[in-house]
This record gives C-alpha cells, sequence and structure tokens, in this order.
C-alpha cells in the first residue's frame, strides 16, 4: 500500500516537472510525458508500472468523455454530425477491416484474431492532437470534427474489439446478429446517457449547493458509463451523452457558484487524469520489450512497422473519398483540401488502444492462451509510439503549412466582432430594463444611479474595443490601473489581519471577492465589460 501510495506521488510530480518542461523546451505535454515514460521504464531498479486496463476504462476515461461532451458546443456537434458519423464509425470500421485482412494475408494470424488487432489500432485518440490543435487556433470547423469523431469513435472500436474477441472465444461470428447488437447498444446507450443527464441535473438544482452539486458532477460520468460497460456495451457513448447533454441543458439549472468552482476542478481533474495516463504509456515499454528474443523482436518490428503505415494509410484512403462525396450532398458545406489533409493526418493512436489490447483474456473458455495475444500488444504499441511521436511531434509544422493557423486567426477576429456586437446588444437591452425600473413610482435613485452609471461605462468600453478590434490602449491601461489597485487594497487588507483588526474569515471572504474581481480584469481582451 505504501509502495503504490508512493508511486502514485511519484507519478504525478514527474507530469508537474514535465509541464514545466514543455514550456521550457516547446514540446507538447503530452508527447514529453511519453518521452519520459520510456526512459524511465528501462531504468535498472525502478520497479515496473503495468497500466490496469479496467483502471482506464471504468475509471480514467468516464470523466475525460463526459467532460469533452460538456465543452464541446451542441450546436456544431449537430451541424457536423455527419462528418463525424463518417469518420468515427465508417473510418473505425473500415480500418478494422483492412487491418484484419492484412494480419491474415501477411502476417499470418487467423481472420478473428486479425479482427481483434484491427479493432484495438483503429480508433484515433484526440487528446494529443486536440491540445495541440487548440493552442494553435486551427479553424473550429475542424477542432469540431476531431473531438467530435474522438468522443464516438471509442465507442465503435471498443464495441467491434468485444465482437471480435468473442468470435476467437467461440470460433463463430455472425453479421446479422453483430450488426443488431451493435444497434441495440448504440440507441441503448445514446437514450440512457441523456436520462443521467437529465435526472443529475434536477438532482444538482434540488440540492443548490456547489459542494454537493460538484460532487454529483464528479459522479455523472460513472453513473453514465459503469452500467453498460459492464452490462456488455462500451459505456463510451452513454457518458458522451450525458455530457452534451448537459452542455445543451446545464445552463439555466447550474447556479453561478457551482460554475466557477466546477470549471477550475473539472479543468484540474481533466489535466491529471490525461498527464498520467501519457505517462503511464510510455512506461509499459518495459513490460512490452523484456520477454522478447532478438529474432522474435526484429520480425515484431516489421510487423509493427507495416501495421503504422498501414492505419496511417487507411485513414487518407478513407478521408479524401469521404470529403469528395460530401461535396455532392446538397446543404454540406464543401471542406477545403488543407482541413481535409488535416484531418486525415490527425490519426494518432493513444491510450485506449493500449488498454484495448492489454485487457485482451490471457486464455480461452478451455484453457488455452490467447492465440498472438503478445503480438497484438508489441504492434499496438508501435503504432502508438509511431504516431504519437512522429505524427504528433510534427503537427504544429502541418497546420502551419498549410495556412490553418492564419485561417484560425481570421475565423477568431470574425467571431469576436460577433460576440461583442452581440455584448453590446445585451448591454443595450439591460440599460433599456433599468430604464423602465427607473421609471417607476417609488423608485430609489440613489439604487438605480450607480447601476446606470456602471452599465453605461461597460457600453462605451465594449464599443470602444468592438471599434478597435481590441487593440484600444486606453481599455488596457484601465484594466492595468484597476489591477493596481486591487493589489494595494490586498495589501491594506494583509496589514489589517496581521494587526488583529481583521479576523481570517473575513479575511477570506474579501480575498475572494479581490481574486474574482482580478481574474475578470485578466480576461479583458475577451470580456472588457
Amino acid at each position: 500500500m505504501v509502495e503504490s501510495v508512493l508511486l502514485c506521488f511519484g507519478l504525478i510530480a514527474i507530469t508537474a516537472a514535465c509541464a514545466v518542461g514543455s514550456r521550457r523546451l516547446g514540446v507538447p505535454h503530452s508527447i514529453l510525458l511519453v518521452m519520459v515514460g520510456l526512459a524511465l521504464a528501462f531504468v535498472p531498479g525502478l520497479p515496473r508500472v503495468l497500466l490496469d486496463p479496467k483502471l482506464v476504462m471504468l475509471l480514467f476515461l468516464p470523466p475525460l468523455l463526459y467532460a469533452a461532451g460538456v465543452a464541446m458546443s451542441w450546436r456544431a456537434f449537430c451541424s457536423d454530425i455527419r462528418a463525424i458519423t463518417v469518420q468515427a464509425v465508417g473510418c473505425v470500421i473500415f480500418t478494422t477491416v483492412a487491418v484484419a485482412a492484412v494480419a491474415h494475408l501477411v502476417l499470418g494470424m487467423p481472420w478473428a484474431v486479425g479482427f481483434v488487432l484491427g479493432a484495438v489500432v483503429s480508433p484515433p485518440d484526440v487528446v494529443a492532437p486536440m491540445a495541440i490543435a487548440r493552442r494553435l487556433g486551427i479553424p473550429k470547423r475542424i477542432l469540431t470534427i476531431l473531438e467530435g469523431e474522438g468522443l464516438v469513435n471509442d465507442a465503435t472500436a471498443l464495441i467491434l474489439f468485444r465482437f471480435a474477441v468473442a468470435a476467437v472465444a467461440t470460433g463463430g461470428f455472425s453479421l446479422p446478429e453483430a450488426a443488431g447488437s451493435f444497434a441495440v447498444i448504440i440507441v441503448g446507450e445514446v437514450t440512457f446517457g441523456v436520462a443521467v443527464g437529465w435526472l443529475m441535473l434536477r438532482v444538482r438544482r434540488w440540492v443548490n449547493d456547489p459542494d454537493v452539486e460538484i460532487t454529483l458532477a464528479l459522479l455523472t460520468p460513472y453513473l453514465a458509463f459503469w452500467p453498460p460497460a459492464l452490462l456488455g456495451g462500451s459505456g463510451v457513448l452513454a457518458a458522451v451523452s450525458a455530457g452534451l447533454y448537459v452542455s445543451r441543458h446545464g445552463s439555466p439549472l447550474i447556479s453561478a457558484g457551482t460554475r466557477l468552482q466546477g470549471f477550475f476542478i473539472w479543468r484540474w481533474v481533466v489535466y491529471l487524469i490525461e498527464a498520467v495516463l501519457f505517462l503511464l504509456t510510455g512506461l509499459q515499454a518495459r513490460s512490452i520489450f523484456m520477454n522478447l528474443s532478438d529474432e522474435a523482436g526484429s520480425t515484431l518490428f516489421l510487423h509493427g512497422a507495416l501495421i503504422t503505415a498501414l492505419v496511417i494509410l487507411i485513414r487518407f484512403v478513407w478521408v479524401y473519398p469521404a470529403a469528395l462525396l460530401a461535396r455532392t450532398i446538397p446543404g454540406t458545406s464543401r471542406p477545403q483540401w488543407q482541413a481535409t489533409f488535416a484531418i486525415a493526418f490527425t490519426g494518432i493512436r493513444g491510450v485506449v488502444s493500449l488498454a484495448a489490447a492489454l485487457s485482451i483474456p490471457l486464455t480461452l473458455g478451455d484453457g488455452t492462451p490467447f492465440p498472438e495475444r503478445d503480438t497484438i500488444l508489441f504492434i499496438t504499441f508501435c503504432v502508438i509510439l509511431a504516431t504519437l511521436l512522429g505524427q504528433g511531434s510534427v503537427l504544429p509544422t502541418v497546420f502551419r503549412g498549410l495556412g490553418l493557423v492564419e485561417r484560425g486567426r481570421q475565423e477568431q477576429r470574425v467571431e469576436e466582432a460577433r460576440e461583442y456586437a452581440a455584448r453590446i446588444d445585451a448591454v443595450e437591452a439591460t440599460l433599456g430594463r433599468l430604464q423602465e425600473l427607473s421609471a417607476r413610482a417609488g423608485a430609489d435613485a440613489d439604487l438605480t444611479a450607480p447601476l446606470r452609471v456602471r452599465h453605461e461605462a461597460r457600453l462605451r468600453r465594449l464599443r470602444r474595443h468592438h471599434a478597435t478590434a481590441g487593440e484600444d490602449q486606453v481599455v488596457r491601461a484601465g484594466a492595468t490601473l484597476e489591477l493596481e489597485l486591487i493589489a494595494a487594497e490586498r495589501a491594506r487588507m494583509h496589514e489589517l489581519r496581521e494587526s488583529g483588526a481583521l479576523g481570517d474569515e473575513a479575511r477570506r471572504r474579501v480575498e475572494r471577492e479581490l481574486d474574482l474581481e482580478e481574474v475578470r480584469i485578466l480576461q479583458m481582451d475577451q470580456d472588457p465589460g
């Protein structure tokens, strides 16, 4: 127990150190974590760290899926649902079949075992590429398609994986039965996830306590994921559906205090889980490579290189015809070749593939070893490393070379102009309502006058920011002045606390108010009001 606790603290400390190192070195955090994990895996004397697939599937994966669903724009997801489905379902199935065919015809695997390998390596992971893409600010539609694909493709792959493992165990496979089960799982999980999202929002509103609400929010992904997963489904679609429902309907039901606290808590939870998973991925190298002989190792490396090249090529083979087909469908926006190439290139495999490979049973029902299990695990690890360290490291160069970063900046400028026009309209409506309230008999002018002054000042700042595209120096100078005033107030509060004129509880309340005001000012470029 003590060793496990120390190991957990060690992993967290390493992730923090890598975060600092990634900023200093200019290397994506996820890639640096995998490289550090690889290096630590072969340090003599360090204990082996094994990644438990059940831990990934049942503990780590649900909050990642749910948080991504909450963060995604419901409108954008619905508008691109066709492209997302083509990638998340069609491309995964196509990749699974193609890899199974090559594994059978070239590597000599039985068909069922080949399908297990295909299902394992078919789903791209979006954690690392999305972190890079968001940091660079590429166009939102590409982000939506990639993130939407990442939310759904795990479910497709895991369902195919379970069918393939069952086929190996039983020696038989029925396509109509599998297709029917696939449809039932999808409909059932989406329905269950929406029901969980609906129920938890109502319970949270009834509780009306930020601490309890956040606790319930952290439990929501597990409540959505575990029942379908334990009943033979994937649980992925249920967790995603719950997150999307909360994203769409949660705003009027979640209190402001809960949103403020929940934002920081969820951001930390997702950051920590993602970082630890990348580090653990690299640490698996020792367990996977240590039992290989030189002759078997060289052969397996060739097999790994072949399957890696195949999954990269297959994605291009699928994405380009799908994009050309989309051009012929009325009402569908036509993707540019740069966006098509970016989506095709972003096929990085990640921890879900590794967890699926590790979850392959050691033996079949009759006690015989699962055929080619070690080979599947080794090839999967090769695919993950090659795509994550290879494609992942050049993603920024590819995005910039395609002109997507500049297009993203232009898109952001247009979006900011629309945002500030909407903000101006909202403040004008607020002033109109204030005028109505002021005209009522008995309205207290001492109460309404300061509010009018405050909102009129907001309106002036918004109009100035909108007219100058955020480049007005007066607005920025005002923000700097406000920060200096807050610093002076905070210093005086500290002096009063030290002299005993102010109690600790009162100091904490005032400090919280000052912190919230400082955060608002630091977001001045996004919200000058």
